[in-house]
């Protein structure tokens, strides 16, 4: 990843002060395979001190020296140092902000200071101000699950220690011996990502769209660590489900990359039949989703034909959940996304609708894989499912899910359900499928305005990725995450969040929020694929109240590029470039 990762992802306050200064990648080797790996270290000095303990230079001195340049060398010179001077009535801490959300941890470069004994410190990670400056215990929602952002260290004395693997943009650094003195030369973020280019792209004349495109591509790349996770600090797992929508994401900006596949190996490894991925029949269900459309992009066959016994297998499982009436009646989990985890109607209407979207993926690979008998087989199974249509209950992620399975008319679910009170019970994870849902009803510019509100409003307090979860109810009164929370403001990230993810446990990086990237791909750049491996393609744009659009979308033969204008009479002219090799169908 060259400057594009820097320059197309940071608000503009923050680009200058985060690419000066030199940085050094390092290149670490993938053991299992005995290879260089894509993933590379980055060392980052802080932007800003958002705050210290101590205004009166006696126990913080010359604190501003952090946000120079570093290298990583501890010297014998020892000019320009941060001192912290230790006080047992009021210890010196500082909060360092690193300017954009971060997977990694911390180099901290000592310099000589007084006993050669080390020096205890304590550091809090945090996605925002507020959970830097909150530590674990009983009375705090911040937590160390999954990943450490709250520990003590030892400081050597004229070395370096590099410490932490979390998700964070902040770091609070307390001193908790109060009889002795640190001195720092540096203190650095190592941001850990894959050093991949973004290939696909997105520019409009709306900077906010824009903005939303590029930080759903920085959520999800993030996350591109060994294996694909749904969060960098918190859930650091292979939930198959969440995958969903980062594949889709992928395919748009990177196209092929060996963390998807690698992944739907891992969770088909562990998880015996009849058994559901993560305990959850929709995330089993999803796999095969991920399968039929990693092989609609990427075109390999080899990759579908091992794990063809596994597909076929699950789908003997999920056709026995399936009633003579053609109600599902699936056990395990029964889990769509969270907030509607207390509507079982909505939860059947949306398992009704994912069997029949399965099983119409499962008739596609059982043509593509020569079987005839069971593409036949899974589309009687559709048919079947199709007899029953449920209530979704007032539900927008069930009644998204039914129009995309054709369980519902598109045009009367958007109308009825969808634009009524368009951003309320829209979630990070299944507003990509509303999205697809008001896309396919043909209301393009309804999706667009729920876009700028719905996830803008995520920017507006200050995001630089996409959170786990949001209602636009949470910006009433609402202080910015990237600053001390006034008096009289709301806390967002201590004050919101249920479930899993109460208050400060809440993710504030998760992949499954990226769905606008891909939306926008496929429906204002209009890039929709036809044939497996990108072999046919239709440019179909659709730009709603926008003047312009252009940008690109990764296939195995190329990038392909486009430009779309609005004319004076409503009609597009476009500006086509599409590699060799595929066909444009017009």
């Amino acid at each position: 990843m060259k400057k594009l990762l820097l320059n197309l992802l940071l608000p503009l306050g923050l680009m200058a002060a985060c690419t000066n200064g030199p940085k050094e990648k390092s290149q670490m080797m993938d053991n299992d395979r005995g290879k260089k790996s894509e993933i590379v270290r980055e060392y980052l000095s802080p932007v800003r001190i958002l705050w210290q303990s101590d205004e009166s230079s006696k126990t913080i001195l010359n604190s501003e020296s952090l946000l120079k340049p570093g290298n990583g060398q501890a010297d014998l010179v020892g000019k320009d140092l941060c001192t912290l001077v230790g006080n047992p009535d009021n210890p010196p801490s500082i909060l360092l902000d690193f300017g954009r959300e971060l997977h990694g941890g911390l180099e901290i470069v000592t310099a000589i200071f007084e006993g050669k004994d080390p020096i205890r410190v304590r550091i809090c990670l945090g996605e925002s101000v507020s959970e830097a400056m909150s530590g674990t215990g009983e009375s705090s929602t911040s937590t160390n699950d999954h990943a450490m952002r709250d520990f003590e260290l030892a400081l050597p004395w004229l070395g370096k220690i590099e410490i932490g693997n979390s998700g964070f943009r902040f770091a609070r650094i307390d001193l908790l011996d109060t009889d002795r003195t640190l001195k720092l030369k540096e203190i650095r973020a190592i941001s850990i990502y894959r050093d991949i280019p973004y290939l696909g792209s997105f520019k409009s004349n709306d900077a906010r769209l824009n903005q939303i495109w590029e930080t759903g591509a920085y959520t999800v790349h993030l996350n591109m660590q060994e294996f694909l996770w749904d969060g960098i600090k918190r859930d650091r797992l292979v939930w198959v489900g969440d995958m969903h929508p980062e594949v889709m994401t992928i395919l748009s900006v990177f196209g092929y990359n060996e963390v998807v596949p690698k992944s739907l190996d891992l969770i088909s490894e562990i998880t015996e039949l009849p058994t559901w991925m993560n305990g959850i029949s929709s995330y089993s269900m999803w796999w095969i989703l991920i399968q039929h459309q990693w092989y609609i992009n990427n075109g390999d066959l080899e990759y579908l034909r091992k794990h063809q016994d596994y597909i076929f297998d699950l789908l003997a499982v999920l056709k026995s959940k399936i009633g003579e009436d053609g109600k599902e009646q699936l056990d395990g989990n029964r889990f769509l996304d969270w907030p509607t985890s207390l509507n079982d109607k909505a939860i059947h209407a949306g398992l009704q609708s994912m069997m029949a979207m399965t099983f119409q993926a499962g008739a596609e690979i059982a043509t593509i894989l020569d079987k005839p008998d069971l593409a036949n087989e899974y589309k009687s199974t559709v048919e079947l499912l199709k007899k029953h249509v449920p209530d979704p209950n007032g539900n927008k992620s069930g009644g998204a899910l039914m129009t995309l399975s054709g369980l519902a008319d598109a045009e009367k679910m958007n109308k009825d359900l969808l634009a009524v009170d368009q951003t309320s019970g829209v979630s990070t994870f299944y507003g990509y499928y509303v999205l697809q849902a008001r896309a396919l009803a043909g209301d393009y510019q309804g999706a667009l305005d729920v876009i700028r509100q719905y996830w803008g409003g995520m920017l507006d307090l200050g995001a630089t990725t996409f959170w786990e979860d949001f209602d636009l109810v949470w910006t009433k009164n609402a202080g910015r995450i990237d600053e001390l929370t006034p008096e009289g403001k709301t806390d967002v990230h201590a004050s919101y969040g249920d479930y899993c993810y109460v208050g400060l446990r809440h993710s504030f990086c998760h992949g499954w929020a990226s769905g606008p990237t891909a939306w926008m791909s496929q429906h204002v750049l209009g890039i929709n694929i036809l044939e497996p491996g990108c072999k046919a393609v239709r440019i179909d744009p659709h730009l709603g109240d926008l003047e312009w659009v252009e940008g690109s979308y990764p296939t195995p033969q190329g990038v392909i590029k486009v430009r779309h204008e609005k004319k004076d009479d409503g009609s597009i002219d476009s500006q086509i470039e599409i590699p060799k090799g595929i066909k444009h169908v017009k």
